[in-house]
């Protein structure tokens, strides 16, 4: 898909493109040609600098941590490299809306383990040799955990907002319900919109602040539905990522044998995660969890009413406590 039109609060960056050739995945199948979308903020060039990995949540781009990068945020570019990677499967990376060899369905299924061995393969391509921190939100957080299980002496610490790191039941509910509305038609994108952005993304508290009353709910679900196709996000992009969503657990990482628990204990880094009181998408159990197995990991409630939405800049509150808190973290 071509970059989605500029919204209030991104940051606006050169982007650029990596050719990473033939990509085997872990299921034994191939991307032909992979190329990954990817953004700097700061200077690469720069050796001395420490160098931070950003990683975007499903159906996301780069822009989806932006509310993190800035001056007086948790990662400024005058003191720090912030190198932020577009996920297989989103539209700007290789994805099946853009292949030119795998259209479409032909598209190879990937996984959450192979966005993390994609990007891998990136930073050695740009040169990096180490790295500061990975953070992630929602799926990013997920994607961050699996760095800490993958390459548990890469990075000195990591940020996981609302993340797990075996997908929940619940979780999966959710996206396998979206789908339906995708592949079969019964409702089609505004069907999608009320699962994915009011179910799982908001608290009814929260939802009631975005919706004035009862009678504006089906205005509301069609502006987002409008929004959202301006996006020209193709839903086919989305329903890859969610199977890659589904399927997700450390534990299956080569050597551990389906032993989650033991997988989080492997990770060196010094860790944070985040997660509200409530969410609807991510259960936050599986982030306190994760939280409690890792063997260096602090826990940060965040104080919001959101759900999904706290480890956003939707939540400017959130968003405030969350950079004020990543820096304090960082900074020990």
């Amino acid at each position: 898909m071509p970059h989605p039109p500029m919204q209030p609060g991104w940051i606006e960056s050169a982007h650029h493109m990596c050719a990473l050739g033939a990509f085997g995945l872990e299921s034994g199948e191939c991307i032909d040609d992979l190329e990954l979308s990817y953004v700097v903020h700061g200077d690469l060039a720069d050796t001395s600098r420490p160098v931070v990995l950003g990683l975007c949540a499903i159906g996301s781009t780069h822009h989806r941590l932006d509310f993190l990068i800035g001056r007086e945020h948790a990662f400024d570019p005058a003191q720090v490299t912030v190198v932020v990677i577009d996920a297989i499967g989103n539209g700007l990376s290789s994805s099946p809306s853009n292949s030119q060899t795998q259209p479409g369905r032909q598209f190879p299924r990937f996984t959450i383990r192979d966005m993390v061995q994609s990007q891998m393969a990136l930073l050695e391509h740009l040169g990096v040799r180490n790295l500061e921190s990975v953070v992630g939100a929602s799926m990013g957080g997920m994607q961050a955990l699996q760095w800490g299980v993958s390459y548990p002496r890469f990075m000195r610490s990591i940020v996981a907002l609302t993340p797990m790191a075996k997908t929940a039941p619940w979780a999966a509910a959710m996206n396998h319900a979206a789908r339906l509305c995708l592949e079969t038609g019964n409702g089609g994108m505004e069907a999608w919109i009320a699962i994915m952005h009011i179910f799982a993304m908001r608290t009814p508290e929260r939802f009631a602040r975005d919706v004035p009353d009862a009678a504006s709910v089906p205005d509301w679900i069609s502006q987002r539905a409008a929004w959202w196709g301006a996006q020209q996000s193709d839903p086919l992009d989305w329903i890859y990522q969610s199977w890659a969503y589904d399927a997700h657990d450390v534990g299956t990482t080569p050597g551990f044998t389906g032993d989650t628990e033991r997988a989080l204990q492997s990770i060196h880094a010094r860790t944070m995660i985040g997660a509200p009181g409530l969410d609807l998408y991510n259960p936050v159990e599986a982030a306190e969890w994760a939280a409690r197995v890792i063997p260096d990991c602090r826990f940060l409630r965040l104080p919001s009413t959101s759900g999904h939405l706290a480890a956003t800049d939707a939540d400017p509150q959130s968003a405030e406590f969350i950079n004020r808190e990543i820096g304090r973290f960082l900074a020990t």
